[in-house]
């Protein structure tokens, strides 16, 4: 059987569920996320087959979504780690910048993470992101662990949706009053 060696499959399960989850949430009118499409310039097609076989990145992608829920404008990358500690270098110092500004116009920005070993999905608000990137960028540990995680950030099984991710987005709303 043939194994595909390819950075660029990382996360497509993940995002396969967020995808449907953001279907589920727009047939019940609880929100309106849309994937952004990180964009390519083909320099290279198989014109047998139609397909691009070599490209490159036109410019830096901010996050993997964004959209409105009930009004409220939110943005949110999703990352996958098969460890419980989940590297900071799988996050970009512009995807950072991008969050922060996009939370300083009234948005609410974070992260979905998938740690595929346990199969236990965690939404990170980005405040909590903040205190993992700060410190590494006064030379602390450039990772954190899942211990380290708030535990009411966990996001549930029970709520009919493959990544409940309304649950987590919810419980930060709360939290900000």
């Amino acid at each position: 059987m043939m194994a595909w060696v390819s950075r660029g499959l990382r996360g497509s399960t993940l995002e396969e569920l967020v995808n449907r989850t953001n279907e589920q949430y727009a047939e019940k009118k609880l929100a309106l996320i849309q994937k952004i499409p990180t964009p390519i310039t083909p320099v290279r097609m198989d014109k047998d087959h139609h397909q691009i076989t070599l490209a490159y990145f036109e410019q830096r992608s901010t996050v993997d979504y964004i959209g409105a829920v009930q009004g409220i404008p939110v943005c949110f990358d999703a990352k996958e780690c098969s460890t419980d500690t989940f590297p900071l270098s799988n996050i970009h110092s512009h995807q950072v910048a991008f969050m922060k500004a996009f939370e300083e116009q009234g948005g609410v920005a974070f992260f979905l993470l998938f740690f595929s070993s346990e199969n236990i999905f965690y939404y990170l608000p980005l405040r909590q992101l903040l205190i993992f990137w700060e410190r590494m960028e006064k030379g602390g540990r450039k990772s954190f662990r899942r211990e380290e995680l708030e535990q009411q950030f966990y996001l549930p099984r029970q709520s009919g949706f493959f990544v409940p991710y309304l649950e987590g987005l919810k419980m930060d709303l709360n939290l900000r009053d």
